[in-house]
């Protein structure tokens, strides 16, 4: 191999003790910053109750994306320099730090601020651990092992919420961010100790300027559409062009530097693009459907927030069997079959949604979440899986580390267009609406609303649900277009490129 760049060669190989525990430890971690997002959002009422700040409310959530995602391509660059078992100790440790201190929160503002903290490490881990993860094994295995990784996410979301509640009404809500501490320090010892890089050091010169640029101008057009409805006029505006021109000013950057951050070499490789465009198309359906559809059936069909938690956690259960299955169907067969089988899967699910009615009960609900998971399953796996085929080591990080991207900033769109779809449906609809919906997810304050305000909204809100469907199968069509140009013919066992 050509010596250009920091290169290695892993020393875990098949049928040694250690690669298993590489396997392990990847696995804790993925499931570590997966469960986070899934276990905060039950704690989240509890925590306003005490520390007040109901208008922060959405920051917990908003500043741990964004932190996460502009720091993702970052980490992807520097493991392609430096070797990926230093970067994931970085990481890890920053999500640890920021984790333990948001326990120790005195208030909304110190809890937000240690939340961006805890999403700069969140942004390292998961990217990083699929990078290493790419390294250790071969194609034909990565269809399997990615498989398996990406159905941690399904686990995670069933076990996330339940343990939330549990620590919760059982112990403080303080101790559901500490639940990761001892999960995380194994992970760190496990790749301390098992994962062996040789690494072939050379002087670098770090993109700073770039990384700064990147932060800034993905930080604020991410900011823009995430939190775009709740930012004064003037602010979004400005958060927007500041975005924008940093933008710019990246792009040009990135072609005169020996060693960019954001290599654009890698957006003209056909593979990177469709797969990571197809999980920015995914991230987004995903986002339109699970965002909104326990609203659905707590709101419209007035069943339990239980019944809601279950209908959506059938699209877990789909996910985490369809990527495993998916990994395996995608040895015998080609990347571009398993794709459009998942975006089908993915578009079908939404277009059995566009029919739903508050009549139908929450048992079509899941049957269509359970479809969604199957497309999650199979298109989810296959990208990432073509995307590290595709390239060498000194670039499989930075790759990787573009897929993950996208598929965030999908989730960031879908949500961002999916809630202003809703919104604006409402308020064509009655204008009052918005606010006297919240009174329909709750049991006693809908039993006692008179039956014909309770039908009027329930209407408003299954016309208004139903359009952020026709949304999220808009998004799952264009990624279905976007799986048909993979190249055809390439599978695991026709690798592209070398390792």
């Amino acid at each position: 191999m050509p010596n250009d760049g920091t290169l290695t060669a892993p020393a875990v190989r098949e049928g040694t003790p250690g690669r298993s525990l590489v396997l392990a430890a990847c696995i804790m971690a993925t499931f570590m910053a997966a469960v986070e997002s899934t276990i905060v959002a039950t704690t989240i009422p509890t925590i306003v109750g005490e520390l007040g700040g109901f208008n922060l409310f959405s920051w917990v959530f908003t500043i741990f994306l964004l932190t996460q995602a502009v720091s993702i391509p970052i980490y992807g660059r520097l493991a392609d320099l430096y070797g990926r078992k230093p970067v994931f100790f970085i990481g890890a440790g920053l999500f640890l730090t920021g984790s333990t201190l948001c326990g120790l929160a005195w208030d909304m503002p110190s809890l937000v601020f240690f939340r961006a903290i805890e999403g700069f490490g969140a942004g390292a881990i998961q990217p990083i651990a699929a990078t290493i993860l790419g390294d250790i094994y071969t194609p034909t295995e990565r269809a399997k092992i990615q498989g398996l990784i990406s159905s941690v996410f399904g686990v995670a979301a069933v076990i996330g919420p339940s343990m939330g509640a549990f620590l919760i009404q059982h112990v403080s809500w303080r101790v559901v961010f500490w639940v990761n501490l001892p999960i995380g320090a194994a992970a760190i010892v496990m790749i301390a100790l098992f994962l062996k890089e040789r690494v072939q050091h050379r002087e670098h010169q770090v993109d700073w300027l770039g990384s700064l640029l990147l932060l800034i101008a993905f930080g604020g057009l991410m900011l823009a559409m995430v939190q775009g409805g709740t930012l004064g006029h003037d602010v979004l505006w400005t958060v927007s062009i500041v975005g924008g021109v940093a933008l710019v000013a990246l792009l040009v950057h990135e072609t005169r530097v020996r060693e960019p951050m954001l290599p654009l070499e890698l957006w003209r490789n056909r593979i990177i693009v469709t797969g990571s465009l197809g999980s920015c198309g995914t991230g987004a359906a995903m986002m339109g459907v699970s965002a909104f559809l326990p609203a659905y059936v707590q709101g419209a069909m007035g069943y339990s927030a239980i019944a809601g938690g279950l209908v959506l956690g059938a699209m877990s259960v789909s996910w985490a069997i369809a990527s495993i299955v998916g990994g395996r169907i995608m040895v015998r067969t080609s990347y571009r079959l398993v794709a459009v089988i998942g975006a089908a899967f993915l578009a079908f699910g939404c277009l059995m949604l566009t029919l739903l009615s508050p009549s139908d009960g929450p048992i079509w609900a899941a049957v269509a979440s359970f479809v969604m998971g199957i497309g999650m399953g199979f298109a989810n796996t296959v990208f990432i899986v073509a995307i590290q085929a595709s390239v060498p080591w000194r670039q499989r990080g930075a790759a990787t580390s573009s897929n993950m991207f996208l598929r965030f900033v999908g989730q960031a769109a879908g949500a961002a267009g999916c809630g202003a779809v809703l919104n604006a449906t409402m308020i064509g609809m009655d204008p009052s609406a918005p606010r006297a919906v919240d009174k329909l997810m709750d049991a006693a304050s809908r039993a006692a609303m008179p039956a014909d305000l309770v039908s009027h909204l329930t209407d408003v809100m299954a016309a208004s649900l139903h359009n952020v469907y026709l949304l999220a199968l808009v998004f799952s069509l264009l990624t279905l277009v976007v799986a048909a140009c993979i190249p055809p013919r390439l599978s695991p066992r026709h690798q592209t490129t070398r390792n």
